[in-house]
């Protein structure tokens, strides 16, 4: 486990404040940002191998849980993707200060490539900025594109938009996850797929063939819209969503290291 202490910041104003926690060691100006997927925490297996990568290594890290996940306060339910954002867009201001590889795992890869549209559009003044990114099993678009037009059928979606939630059972959980009509809206404002994404950055995805959460087709369509960046896709023929077995996390770490051979404070 890692010894970073628990922080906390403010993120929002008035009835949208949010308590948001983060772990951060701070060793060098070059570091790494690990953004977990949706009902994740920061101290999951690989968020705890990659701080302890960056240890090894030398370099920074910080970790953070989004509104209603892990340490942070918050309901689940009143989560969305733009506020999820812009807490991820609050601790990169506040603890990143200078080059960062960023990585996202399932909705964190959504979060990691929304941080680098709004670096790259400079609606946030930092220090820091975007040296690499690691991409597991990405989901972008995932409310709508996986969600609304795959998964879900007419009768969910009337009680989604009538009702305002659906329970969607879990396979990684015993509770289900309360899909709310805020979240599907709200989605659709920071849609990727429909146009050229750009991170600024080379950019490593690894990707399961054998996700049924996020299916391996969705990392290459995403690599089709990368068409500007630097983009390694490595397609694991007998990996799930999760890629945490051991074999899994050694290719995340050389991930990482291919990445480091070339940060800068240039």
């Amino acid at each position: 486990m890692s010894a970073a202490i628990t922080q906390f910041i403010q993120v929002g104003k008035g009835e949208q404040e949010r308590r948001i926690a983060v772990r951060h060691d701070q060793r060098a100006d070059t570091g790494v940002l690990w953004l977990s997927g949706f009902k994740s925490d920061m101290l999951g297996t690989k968020a705890e191998v990659v701080s302890e990568w960056a240890a090894q290594k030398g370099l920074s890290c910080t970790r953070m849980d989004y509104s209603g996940h892990g340490e942070s306060g918050g309901a689940f339910t009143e989560g969305t993707i733009s506020k999820w954002l812009e807490e991820v867009l609050a601790v990169f201001t506040e603890f990143c200060k200078g080059p960062t590889i960023v990585i996202g795992s399932s909705m964190g890869g959504w979060m990691a490539l929304l941080l680098a549209k709004a670096l790259i559009e400079r609606k946030t003044e930092t220090s820091g900025f975007l040296a690499g990114m690691v991409l597991i099993a990405p989901a972008p678009d995932f409310t709508e594109e996986l969600m609304w037009k795959q998964e879900f059928t007419d009768e969910i979606k009337q009680e989604i938009m009538e009702i305002g939630r659906f329970e969607r059972p879990s396979e990684y959980d015993d509770s289900p996850y309360i899909i709310t009509r805020d979240l599907i809206e709200d989605g659709r404002n920071n849609l990727l797929l429909g146009s050229t994404v750009e991170t600024g950055c080379k950019t490593i995805i690894l990707q399961g063939q054998h996700d049924e959460s996020v299916p391996w087709d969705h990392a290459l369509r995403l690599v089709e819209a990368m068409a500007s960046d630097d983009v390694i896709l490595t397609l694991i023929k007998d990996g799930d969503h999760r890629l945490s077995r051991p074999e899994d996390l050694t290719r995340l770490t050389k991930a990482l290291d291919e990445l480091t051979e070339g940060p800068s404070d240039s």
